[in-house]
Order: structure tokens, then sequence, then C-alpha cells
């Protein structure tokens, strides 16, 4: 699994002119499946992503997780992360998982992360969707759980 996460003050996904995912301050969480993932992916990434210490503390330093934080977290299904543009100017996507399966380790993030006890909301699987963010910092990260 590959994460694009992004630290921000607030971020929504809209879909067809509805929005249908909302946060406030806290990661949005651009996801990529490969075929190779499996549950021990979703569980590494989730709670890798949950206690990254990204978020300031009273002094400044990026020492606090999103728990510690109290933040929220919209995460969004994003294939085209796990494009390999090595070789000529298409992007490959052999790496991506089979729509059931990334849209049923997705689901699984989503529930794991959750279960934390943090707000998350999330985008639509295989939909066109607009994503709108305000980056805090900016802050951003690639996790992956390889």
């Amino acid at each position: 699994m590959r994460a694009v996460v992004q630290r921000v003050k607030e971020s929504s996904v809209t879909v067809g002119g509805d929005i249908i995912g909302k946060i406030g301050a806290g990661l949005l969480v651009f996801l990529g499946v490969s075929k190779e993932d499996t549950i021990n992916d979703v569980d590494y990434l989730a709670d890798k992503i949950l206690n990254l210490r990204i978020f300031e503390d009273e002094h400044g330093k990026m020492n606090r997780s999103l728990l510690e934080a109290r933040g929220e977290m919209l995460v969004v299904s994003q294939f085209t992360l796990l494009g390999d543009c090595r070789k000529g100017r298409r992007p490959s996507f052999t790496d991506a998982a089979e729509p059931d399966k990334a849209n049923e380790l997705y689901e699984q993030f989503v529930e794991k992360a959750g279960s934390s006890g943090i707000r998350v909301k999330t985008g639509r699987f295989r939909a066109m969707m607009d994503v709108q963010l305000i980056n805090n910092g900016p802050v951003t990260f690639i996790v992956e759980s390889r």
C-alpha cells in the first residue's frame, strides 16, 4: 500500500457537485492498493499514519500524532499512486490491485482508522472526484507498507 499523507486545515471531496466527505484539521490520505497487499498492509499503514508524529506540540515541533491532536481523516482511494512512470510516456498500472480487492482493502483501512476513535470521512471508490484542501505547512509525506 502506498499513501500520500497531507496535514490539512480542512479538506473535502466532491462527486457530481455534491460534497460527500469533509473534514476540519487533520489528515488527507490518498490511498493506493497494490496487487500484493493484504490485511497486514492495512494494519501496518493505518497504525503508522494514525501515530505519525507530524502535528506541532506547544513548542512548535512536529511531535504529536493525529490521535494526540484529535484531528480528523479524509481517505480518498487513488490507484494512480501505483503508476510506474519509469518507461515510456504512459504510466503502467500493472502493480495496482484489481478493483474488487482494492475496494476491500480500502474499506478495511477506513474501518481500522475509524476504530481508533477519530472521525473518518471518505471519497467514493472508482468515482471521478474533486478534492479540495488547505495544506497546513505544507506538510506532505509518502508512506508505504513495504
